[in-house]
């Protein structure tokens, strides 16, 4: 719905959420790049969408509801076809005993909308407005079962036979089966919460796996004949030569489910049985979340924070491929992306799109590597440097020399830990002086899958099941239960399981948290619904500066960084089960070196 400019400086006015300054600036950048002020007042978080939608709701005395869409039964919501549902943004969601049709729109305004949405379903309307996004997300009940959907049209295709089927115009074409076949294999992908969708050629058949909060998944098995037009109709989306089935490739392409949009990172591989596809889901509407929201607290909170006030030096993110890294540097660029700083990155590849940013995409075959890519970015002056990783001590050294020279710079290793870390960068021929003077921190990270709020299960724990805990997290002998009953209290204060009691006491641990074996319809009977970071940050103190100085190893770092106040990824996630986000067990899955 678009709210007239006049009509969005009351309804900030009158909540008090930005002065007439702040809306002075915004209207002067309204006429400037010819966009709405209310796209630039939920763009610069000065108000939530939702808020303003309830503000105007109340000026314009209209009801304002969020509809949860599991709720809405589907004889009610076909009352309506789904074509003049979507072309008015409008969905019924409920009809009362007495006949009223609760109809809820993102423009209650639009007079002629509502006639026409009487004539279909008569005179008895109570009106709603709602956001658009709960809309959206309403409208994908016309869908059903995509599985279902998939197996028809997979149905279509098989042939007794088996053999692979020649591959013509009209079978990639948008309105074919195959072209069918990837929209709802990437649809249901995207509604499972997957992040990755492999297509992989077995002997006998086509297997389908989703990586779901970490874990593959097997959902589909298609006719094997099928698997040459498939890889085809991928690779036409993805801007690939169709021909070439030899060599692997990379490509990217977009598409918009539910009202938002997503990137698809696309790898093909030949294997033994033909050509494997990856592709990995980027949601490109998704905002960037605070530390504190990716599980950030206590003393890591403290150490990242304080890093990231600094003028210049290095910080650094490690841990192993899809733990959270490329999503905690999104988070910190975003934090920290404003006008007056001119933020630069070199990636491979460009994941995150991130508006106000520079972002450059490294290519090997052009000789745009990492070393020549960061080099040519100190000759842009910026204030912020990102290097999506440090491979090589060439670019190892130039995002030194970029921290001595008075520039923040950000960037990931593959270590195993934060300690780790810096016998590494010594391994690169960094001198130790350097490494001691400009990494101001270094952040060890892994995701861990969150337990479903719905059917998660609490059970008090016995006498070997604590003493194993104590043994697998090295907990301090000196201080034991004290110490883990002192950091709960220090998590439940800032957030984190505010609605679990607490685990511990000063002596011992009286309950933990486990998934539900059959789970819910909630986190689609896993017991587990997405995932939360565990984290390590070590900070950049003088004592550590002078073990770093002195080559010390990086178990004697780790024990001098624990003294200091040090909060480690195992003892971190033992905090995070114990407060009910995760379990015991997916924390030694992910931390057992």
């Amino acid at each position: 719905m678009r709210i007239s400019d006049v009509t969005i400086e009351q309804l900030l006015e009158g909540a008090g959420v930005a002065t007439k300054e702040q809306i002075d600036v915004l209207k002067e950048e309204a006429v400037r790049s010819r966009r709405p002020l209310q796209a630039l007042v939920i763009q610069n978080e000065l108000i939530t969408e939702k808020d303003l939608v309830k503000a105007y709701a109340e000026y314009a005395q209209i009801p304002f509801v969020e509809i949860e869409p599991k709720d809405i039964i589907e004889d009610v919501l076909n009352k309506i076809p789904e074509r003049i549902a979507r072309q008015y943004n409008a969905v019924l969601f409920k009809i009362s005993d007495d006949g009223v049709m609760h109809l809820a729109m993102d423009d209650p305004d639009d007079v002629q909308a509502v006639n026409f949405i009487q004539k279909q379903i008569g005179e008895n309307i109570k009106l709603y407005i709602a956001t658009r996004s709960n809309i959206l997300n309403c409208l994908e009940n016309y869908r059903g079962d995509v599985n279902q959907e998939l197996n028809q049209v997979i149905d279509v295709q098989r042939e007794d036979n088996g053999e692979a089927q020649v591959i013509s115009e009209t079978d990639v074409s948008e309105d074919s089966p195959i072209a069918q076949t990837v929209n709802l294999l990437l649809e249901y992908a995207i509604r499972s919460s997957a992040s990755d969708v492999h297509i992989e050629p077995r002997e006998d058949y086509v297997q389908v796996r989703y990586r779901i909060d970490g874990v593959l998944k097997e959902v589909n098995r298609l006719p094997r004949n099928v698997i040459n037009a498939l890889i085809s109709r991928i690779k036409i989306l993805s801007n690939l030569k169709i021909d070439e089935r030899r060599v692997p490739q990379d490509g990217r392409f977009k598409i918009k489910v539910a009202g938002k949009q997503y990137a698809l990172r696309v790898s093909t591989l030949p294997v033994i049985d033909g050509e494997k596809v990856v592709m990995r889901i980027l949601d490109e509407s998704n905002q960037a979340v605070t530390l504190k929201d990716l599980g950030y607290w206590g003393h890591s909170l403290d150490v990242i924070s304080e890093a990231l006030t600094e003028p210049n030096g290095m910080v650094l993110i490690t841990g192993p491929t899809g733990s959270g890294k490329s999503t905690s540097l999104f988070s910190i660029l975003t934090m920290l992306n404003s006008p007056d700083v001119n933020i630069s990155t070199v990636e491979d590849p460009v994941e995150y799109k991130i508006p106000g940013v520079n972002q450059t995409q490294t290519n090997a075959k052009a000789g745009m590597t990492f070393a020549t890519g960061l080099r040519a970015l100190l000759r842009q002056d910026p204030n912020i440097i990102m290097v999506g990783e440090i491979r090589d001590s060439e670019t190892a050294n130039l995002g030194v020399q970029a921290a001595l020279t008075g520039h923040l710079v950000f960037s990931t290793l593959h270590t195993n830990n934060a300690a780790t870390t810096l016998p590494r960068l010594l391994d690169m021929d960094i001198e130790p002086f350097l490494i001691a003077s400009t990494v101001k921190a270094v952040v060890g990270q892994r995701l861990v899958r969150r337990l479903c709020m719905i059917c998660r299960q609490n059970f008090v724990p016995q006498e070997e099941e604590i003493a194993a805990i104590i043994r697998l997290f090295n907990l301090r002998q000196d201080q034991k239960f004290g110490y883990v009953h002192l950091l709960e209290q220090q998590a439940f204060a800032q957030n984190i399981g505010v609605d679990t009691p607490f685990g511990t006491n000063e002596t011992t641990i009286t309950s933990l948290w486990k998934a539900s074996p059959d789970g819910c319809e909630e986190c689609n009977h896993t017991g587990y619904k997405g995932r939360i970071g565990i984290y390590e940050v070590l900070g950049s103190t003088i004592p550590i500066q002078k073990l770093i100085i002195s080559n010390a190893t990086s178990n004697q770092i780790q024990d001098q960084a624990i003294s200091e106040g040090m909060v480690t990824m195992q003892t971190d996630g033992l905090i995070k089960a114990l407060r009910g986000n995760t379990t015991v067990e997916e924390v030694l899955r992910v931390t057992k070196e």
